[in-house]
């Protein structure tokens, strides 16, 4: 903890850098899996092979597939931030494609019985339905994101697992308690901020406003 209090220009650095890598990996992730997810939920026969192989991929070590990554990517953090959106992909995917599902049809037959077009009834019925289903999706995506770019550091990717690797290579018990209080903090701060908005979000809970 005193390494976290004597350095805050160095923790700030690395933590910036693993926002960035998470926040970059999460937006690539995110703009593939709507338009995939939204693919399968039109055409039914493609959620077991897509699914399927997104589950593959998600069962390869991290580890395994950042070093698998590195001839094509680099020894850098693209590597690191290709191998992120590749494991998130699966829970996006797969949590918007449940959202959409279990949208009642009777609902959207009555939007477009009001004459909803096929944006409005996208816009104003189904985006806010499936909305607290796909940012749960999110929130756990954003979790397994910090915990791969944790590993990131090892690949010249910087983020706070560097000061795990350092401690770890230098033998110095403060960088590595300070390296995981901080990557446990980020997790908990981003864990509880996408909770709210998903709580926030809740169908229920707007309509009582």
């Amino acid at each position: 903890m005193s390494y976290l209090l004597n350095q805050p220009g160095e923790v700030l650095t690395l933590l910036l850098q693993h926002l960035r890598m998470t926040g970059i990996a999460l937006g690539v992730a995110i703009a593939l899996a709507v338009p995939l997810a939204l693919l399968v939920t039109r055409l039914r026969w493609l959620s077991v092979p897509v699914l399927g192989s997104l589950g593959v991929l998600y069962t390869i070590p991290s580890l395994a597939l950042i070093i698998f990554l590195v001839p094509m990517f680099g020894l850098n953090a693209t590597s690191v931030i290709v191998a992120m959106v590749l494991y998130t992909q699966v829970i996006l995917v797969r949590n918007l494609t449940v959202g959409l599902a279990g949208i009642n049809p009777a609902v959207l037959e009555a939007a477009r019985g009001m004459g909803m077009s096929v944006s409005q009834r996208w816009w104003r019925v189904q985006v806010p339905l499936v909305l607290p289903v796909f940012l749960a999706g999110v929130r756990i995506a954003a979790i397994v994101a910090i915990a791969i770019a944790t590993i990131g550091a090892k690949f010249n990717a910087g983020g706070l697992g560097k000061l795990l690797f350092d401690g770890i290579q230098t033998n110095r018990y403060d960088k590595i308690v300070a390296g995981s209080i901080a990557v446990a903090v980020l997790a908990l701060a981003i864990n509880g901020l996408l909770l709210a908005l998903e709580h926030y979000a809740q169908p229920q809970r707007r309509l009582k406003q």
